[in-house]
């Protein structure tokens, strides 16, 4: 199955961003919050690949504050 991984990766950052709550699934349960939102089951040398993604582009530092520290950030 080949798709784009870096218009995945931008899909999941956008969720990331625009939602606070699937922020926080993201953190807790990163396989599974970016299977939500691609609707697929893949393997996991690519969704691993998509979440570290995901975090470089993402600064978590900014959304913890945000969300109170939910991130170890106070």
């Amino acid at each position: 199955m080949a798709f784009d991984i870096k218009a995945k990766i931008d899909e999941v950052v956008n969720k990331v961003k625009s939602d606070k709550d699937f922020a926080t699934k993201f953190q807790k349960e990163p396989v599974k919050a970016v299977e939500d939102v691609l609707g697929v089951d893949l393997p996991d040398d690519q969704i691993n690949g998509i979440i570290d993604g995901v975090k470089a582009k993402v600064n978590f530092d900014g959304i913890a504050d945000k969300l109170g520290g939910l991130f170890g950030k106070k």
